[in-house]
């Protein structure tokens, strides 16, 4: 199974701060399964590729919607502050 989930901001710094926030996830992946975060200019693209079971493949998309919510709103905080 395969995901590729792409983002597109207004911002290129959001871009790069949401990429950095959720590449730390491309390195912590079980055997069989792989996640691959880049950005450039405005788009962060993540390819997600599963050897194994279906309710894997669903956890580490949802995780990774999670995880790009998270740093969006830590963002946002952090303009909000400047």
């Amino acid at each position: 199974m395969e995901a590729e989930v792409v983002l597109e901001y207004d911002d290129a710094h959001v871009a790069g701060a949401v990429a950095r926030a959720v590449s730390p996830d491309n390195f912590k992946t079980p055997k069989g399964l792989t996640v691959e975060t880049e950005f450039r200019g405005k788009r962060v693209t993540t390819r997600i590729v599963c050897e194994g079971k279906l309710a894997t493949f669903i956890a580490t998309i949802d995780d990774l919607l999670f995880s790009v919510s998270t740093a969006e709103k830590a963002v946002q905080a952090v303009k909000r502050l400047e």
